[in-house]
């Protein structure tokens, strides 16, 4: 390697920024506007025992702020069950210090295992808000195992659609018993989501694993992710097709399935920021998904200062999320020759396509037999310019390259048991400090 290039790397890094973000928008989001006036939940017949039925109290107070024409709902201290609850515009559910908003167990839930009727939900609505530093709690246990052994319905704890103006702050939740924030429409936009604690069982807990409990599943224009703490049994993050201007700032990950864009990426995902970031125990550290039913173009991404301990796989991007075939469907150890044998199809609307993408000062160390990445396109769609800078991967199997063009590693270190910045490819251009 030509120590000489290492001034280079910094130099393209801000260049290639500013031209992958020229048109993105990174500034705050607008927040929600909400009216002065407060309602009381105990002032509406709630009680906090644990074991009252608080759903008609509650909702008779989010009825009468909507009535008033918005304010807060204050949920305070105490235990409060509560079944589904449906908001409206102008509308803060501010939950105190010491204050548990919990579902009702799955016996009593409305609906029970047949509708899976969200708890939270609203949609086409404008300025809307759950804030304070209390918990809203899921009870999923029971949900978990039901879904897997019978596939019954479950509810998700915030479902929120079409919505603009959305703030989500402070609160923890846990437990959901599928996910936990569930925000998507063509039309949503400016959203955020600050200081929340997201905690559910990891996905291979050996008690009781949760499944597709999802932490933060944002779709939309104009998305600031910050200062978040999350551990839970699938994605950390998601998004699907029409998402664009994301800013994920400054969250801690532990469990689950990693920050990740797809599987359904129809209609383009574009200008993400993702940066001062760490992953612990998570199953991937950035992970970009999707098929040929179901694709679209993903592009303009930067992922910078971040740092992954004990993760499953760094970076995963790859175009055969719905692969039938076991050796296809094994990414820690798919080869070169089988990743070759992968039949071309014509190119449609719903092709994946990956390109301009950039991962910047980046240090990762991965679990025993794991691999450093896997960048890998179709055979129609090769994924394209994306760059690797000051990037530092410690694994037991080489990062892999399949299908793919103009893939730059300026100042990486990728060490693993098959050596120094070792790269398995097939149909692929790599190119290490300016050599192929």
């Amino acid at each position: 390697m030509k120590t000489g290039w290492r001034i280079l790397p910094v130099l393209f890094s801000i260049s290639f920024f500013n031209q992958l973000h020229a048109q993105a928008d990174f500034s705050m989001p607008a927040l929600p506007k909400i009216p002065g006036k407060t309602f009381v939940i105990k002032d509406f017949g709630a009680l906090a025992d644990n074991s009252t039925d608080n759903t008609a109290a509650i909702q008779q107070a989010i009825n009468a702020a909507d009535k008033a024409g918005g304010g807060t709902v204050i949920v305070p201290p105490g235990v409060y069950l509560c079944g589904p609850l449906q908001f409206n515009s102008n509308l803060n559910l501010q939950i105190d210090s010491g204050a548990i908003l919990r579902l009702l167990p799955i016996n009593k839930y409305p609906g029970g295992t047949t509708l899976g009727t969200d708890f939270i939900s609203g949609s086409k609505l404008h300025d809307v808000a759950i804030t304070g530093s209390g918990t809203i709690d899921g009870q999923g246990a029971p949900w978990w195992p039901a879904y897997k052994d019978k596939g019954v319905k479950r509810p998700r704890m915030i479902a929120l659609q079409n919505c603009e103006r959305i703030l989500i702050r402070g609160v923890t939740l846990m437990n959901a018993p599928m996910f936990h924030i569930a925000i998507s429409g063509k039309t949503t936009n400016n959203v955020t989501v600050e200081k929340v604690t997201v905690r559910a069982p990891a996905s291979d807990d050996p008690h009781n694993p949760s499944h597709n409990t999802d932490a933060c599943d944002v779709a939309g224009d104009k998305i600031l992710i910050k200062d978040c703490d999350i551990s839970t049994g699938d994605d950390n993050f998601t998004c699907g097709g029409g998402t664009s201007n994301v800013h994920i700032q400054n969250c801690k990950y532990g469990y689950g399935h990693g920050l990740s864009i797809g599987s359904y990426t129809k209609g383009g995902v574009s200008n993400f920021l993702i940066e001062d970031c760490s992953f612990t125990n998570t199953e991937c550290g950035i992970r970009i998904k999707s098929d040929r039913d179901r694709g679209g173009v993903v592009q303009n991404l930067t992922y910078r200062n971040i740092k992954m301990e004990n993760v499953g796989m760094p970076i995963l991007i790859y175009g055969a999320y719905m692969a039938k075939e076991k050796e296809l469907r094994n990414l820690q150890k798919i080869t070169p020759e089988i990743a070759a044998g992968y039949a071309k199809e014509p190119l449609t609307d719903l092709t994946p396509v990956y390109k301009d993408i950039t991962f910047q000062n980046i240090t990762a160390t991965t679990q025993e037999g794991k691999r450093a990445g896997l960048v890998w396109g179709l055979p129609e769609a090769p994924a394209s310019n994306i760059v690797f800078q000051n990037v530092t991967i410690t694994a037991s199997t080489a990062f892999g390259v399949f299908f793919a063009n103009n893939i730059r590693f300026d100042n990486c270190t990728l060490l693993t048991k098959e050596g120094l910045n070792k790269v398995a490819t097939t149909n692929a251009t790599v190119i290490f400090d300016g050599k192929k």
